[in-house]
């Protein structure tokens, strides 16, 4: 048996190599999809065949101890308790799989998922994604707790950076400072704006008025946005944040207070 079961895990091992050697080969020679795309299911391909390789494995070990055929169709309670407890890892999967096929993430793609997690995509496996945050940190998200994904590499980048101002601050004079910040943006950081084949700015840095009330309790958000290159996206949302920062500092606007500050 130990001679049947390291023959068995051998010919696996070799299935999955050959598997990903044709993938990777019929890539190599075909160019229906562009290269992303093809480097992301290759990277997919990876993990699928890694975990089928696995169960089949387990498969044939657990089949010399039990008879899997009585079992398995013996046991509908049992299999249906478990589809209950996983049923989160299979959603996972399904979602994965969707977002895959729809062609909606691709490895290296900068990301925001659920509105507060951004970066590079590093790793896309069978049930969640890796993304690089800007500050260095790698946060792992499960598909099915994606309520909200925004794809940077989709369309256009658009740096969108907010103050999140006290309630009793005078809307007025936040509208003339922030007005005054997108204008300082324009004149200095001109060279960071996404240009069509004239030269001229698709969209330049903007006041957006009062995009959100009563953030967490805090605050209304006041926001500032622009199409910038996408070369240029970290930088440009630096440069952004800085000129907020300023001018709050100068006009002692009156910055939301967290929760446990108010109490």
């Amino acid at each position: 048996m130990p001679v049947q079961v390291v023959t068995v895990a051998l010919l696996i091992i070799l299935t999955v190599y050959l598997i990903r050697k044709f993938i990777k080969l019929f890539f190599d020679k075909t160019s229906f999809l562009d290269e992303k795309h093809e480097e992301t299911i290759m990277h997919f391909a990876n993990q699928v065949t890694k975990v089928v390789g696995l169960i089949i494995f387990l498969i044939y070990v657990l089949s010399h101890f039990f008879d899997l055929t009585k079992f398995v169709t013996g046991s509908v309670v049992v299999a249906g308790s478990l589809a209950l407890i996983f049923q989160h890892i299979i959603r996972d999967y399904i979602m994965g799989l969707t977002y895959l096929f729809e062609r909606q993430i691709h490895l290296g793609d900068y990301v925001i998922i659920n509105g507060n997690r951004q970066g590079k995509i590093e790793e896309i496996s069978m049930r969640y994604l890796k993304i690089r945050q800007y500050d260095g940190f790698l946060y792992t998200v499960s598909y099915s707790s994606i309520t909200e994904l925004q794809n940077g590499n989709r369309g256009k980048r658009r740096v969108n950076e907010s103050l999140v101002l006290n309630y009793m601050q005078n809307p007025d004079m936040a509208f003339k400072v922030m007005e005054e910040v997108a204008q300082i943006c324009n004149e200095k950081y001109v060279e960071y704006l996404l240009k069509d084949e004239n030269g001229i700015s698709l969209e330049s840095f903007k006041f957006n008025e009062i995009t959100e009330l009563n953030v967490d309790f805090r605050g209304h958000r006041y926001s500032i946005s622009a199409l910038v290159n996408e070369a240029d996206f970290v930088e440009a949302g630096k440069k952004v944040r800085y000129e907020l920062a300023m001018a709050a500092y100068k006009s002692d606007l009156m910055i939301s207070e967290s929760l446990s500050t108010i109490q």
